[in-house]
């Protein structure tokens, strides 16, 4: 006999006052369900989620959660004023036997649970809030935009344990290759309807276009059918008459069905103003290294940067991907080369934190008072691609309405708040364009339009990114951050950076082989037992094994520290029985890391 699903939503109506956030919503979650939730900026998403969870209760409807079954959601902004680490607020509600999870969790999305909340970035909030989640492991677990301020890295081991869970989840997420390679079903969130679809987000676009296709038919036919009986009760001398009155009334009957059909929010309208050309050189940058704190951001790079192309510069978080846009760019100094900047050049800059958007200020003002954009003697208007345009018209063309014109900046949405900011950005002339982590927060529509206006740009790209979706569409080039100042510029985005560093690795190591048979060869009467030197794939994992090795050691440390509470055994047997079950399973995995290592660092010393 079948189970029932984990959770079942029935009839559930929501509004915030106007149209209905949800009208007669139903769905249902099943076991190991992979479901991604997508929609625009504002259309209900994280609402939804919430109403999941149990944290909004509906207007009407019915949620039912199966017995014993637990929903865990991921808090965007999490609570955590009663804590006085990171740490402190993903253990809590934890069972002490599976703390050391917090531990192995917080080491693959890099989050310090030491830190204190009072100084932690909001990234670092969310990450705490992810950490918490993963480590309970609830049967449902409903994750809003768990990839952001992860970088490549942390999303790539995100995803793998995802990918292996048994655990059921929702999930948010302007990530395209993330949702890809998880999902198995789909909930579109669209003007206060969630449609289903059982496949995931690689069939979601073609799906959501013949929605779109079906919608534009039936909207053609009703106009049609209300023009033909319009004209029929201007003409028909029979309306009037009492027999009749039903057409009337149908008539009515259909221009009421028209007028409650909410329309599809359009795109925004985002284009970059024709501006003056750069030189044909942009920046040029011969044998430059800089150092912090006695860390080597980069060492040696040269790169000539061209007018129309799209670098990408990609590596873990802190690896000195910013301090480099920073040298090429002129903000920052090398410690040694030379910088050369092309003739010519007007730059825009988007930065992650988005600090050049004021939260005290209004929507209005963000515009307004920039002295950029202002028009002098009119308070109402801004300059936009060498016109003057009315604050509020510019606004609407980037999806703001007019209500949210005069409210504060510290209201919006994390989508909206970039909105804003490629609004300022695009109303300016520009052929030198700076984006850090555009892409945090934006929905699949605005992404798409995003790839196409950066395609169609006059000027340079310089772009920092962890979406490797949005690279493959986009770069031109790839400069990869691999470690100790290690920059290595590929052609390409992200896939064409990832195959051709699996080439050049293995060209690298077919010539080591070719020396180590050289060496053989020469070598081969005093020593013919002499082997084939280590692959790049093994030192890649001999590089990896002593971090494995130092976790599974600290795991083994926790369980043994819980073993140890006196009258564990006869008060909590079955917990006893998992934790000794757990520390035999880690002895055997150290074993064979251990072993492992010894092996590889052998053949690492015959190099």
């Amino acid at each position: 006999m079948a189970k029932p699903p984990i959770l079942t939503l029935t009839d559930i109506t929501l509004s915030f006052g106007g149209n209905p956030v949800f009208d007669a919503l139903g769905m249902t979650v099943q076991e190991n369900d992979r479901v991604c939730l997508v929609g625009r900026n504002g259309s209900g998403k994280s609402t939804l989620m919430k109403v999941i969870a149990g944290l909004i209760e509906p207007d009407q409807g019915n949620i039912f959660l199966r017995p014993g079954q637990k929903v865990g959601y991921m808090d965007q902004h999490p609570d955590l004023s009663a804590y006085d680490t990171l740490g402190d607020y993903a253990r809590s509600e934890i069972d002490p036997i599976d703390t050391y999870k917090v531990d192995i969790i917080a080491e693959g999305l890099k989050l310090n649970l030491e830190a204190p909340p009072k100084t932690a970035s909001g990234g670092e909030r969310r990450r705490a809030a992810l950490v918490k989640i993963m480590a309970e492991e609830p049967e449902l677990m409903l994750l809003d935009e768990p990839t952001n301020h992860l970088d490549i890295e942390a999303i790539q081991w995100l995803e793998a344990e995802l990918r292996q869970t048994k655990k059921a989840f929702i999930l948010i997420s302007h990530d395209r290759a993330f949702l890809r390679n998880l999902t198995r079903a789909t909930l579109w969130v669209d003007r206060g309807k969630v449609h289903q679809n059982p496949k995931g987000f690689e069939a979601f676009e073609d799906w959501r276009d013949k929605k779109y296709d079906e919608e534009d038919q039936q909207r053609h036919k009703l106009n049609r059918l209300i023009k033909s009986e319009a004209r029929w009760a201007v003409e028909g001398i029979s309306a009037r008459r009492k027999r009749n009155q039903g057409r009337v009334r149908r008539l009515l009957d259909l221009k009421d069905e028209r007028s409650g059909q909410i329309k599809r929010q359009g795109a925004a309208a985002m284009e970059f103003a024709d501006s003056p050309k750069s030189g044909k050189l942009v920046v040029d940058i011969n044998n430059i290294s800089k150092t912090f704190d006695d860390k080597n951001i980069v060492n040696n790079l040269s790169i000539k940067v061209t007018r129309g192309e799209r670098i990408a510069l990609v590596g873990p978080n802190g690896i000195g991907k910013t301090t480099v846009l920073n040298i090429l760019t002129g903000i920052l100094e090398p410690d040694t080369g030379t910088v050369k900047l092309g003739v010519n050049l007007l730059t825009a800059i988007f930065d992650q934190n988005r600090s050049a958007l004021k939260p005290e200020q209004t929507l209005w003002e963000s515009l307004t008072e920039d002295k950029d954009l202002g028009v002098s003697g009119k308070n109402d208007q801004i300059m936009v691609r060498g016109k003057p345009k009315h604050v509020v018209g510019y606004l609407k063309e980037f999806l703001f309405d007019e209500n949210q014109a005069r409210g504060p900046v510290s209201v919006l949405s994390g989508g909206e708040k970039a909105r804003l900011l490629l609004s300022r950005i695009m109303a300016r002339e520009s052929n030198l364009l700076v984006m850090d982590e555009p892409t945090n927060d934006l929905d699949v529509e605005t992404l798409d339009l995003l790839q196409e206006i950066l395609d169609s740009y006059d000027g340079t790209v310089l772009l920092v990114s962890h979406d490797r979706d949005f690279l493959d569409r986009v770069a031109t080039t790839t400069l990869a951050f691999e470690g100790n100042g290690k920059v290595i510029p590929y052609a390409g985005g992200w896939s064409d950076y990832q195959s051709q560093k699996k080439l050049r690795y293995s060209d690298t190591n077919q010539t080591k082989d070719i020396k180590k048979k050289s060496r053989k060869n020469n070598s081969l009467a005093s020593n013919p037992n002499n082997k084939v030197s280590i692959t790049f794939a093994q030192l890649d994992r001999l590089g990896k094994l002593p971090n494995l090795i130092e976790r599974n050691e600290k795991e083994i440390a926790k369980l043994e520290e819980f073993l140890s509470q006196e009258n564990l055994f006869n008060d909590y047997p079955e917990k006893f029985q998992k934790a000794t079950d757990g520390l035999i399973e880690r002895h055997e995995v150290l074993a064979n890391l251990e072993n492992e290592w010894i092996e590889l660092e052998s053949l690492s010393q015959e190099v």
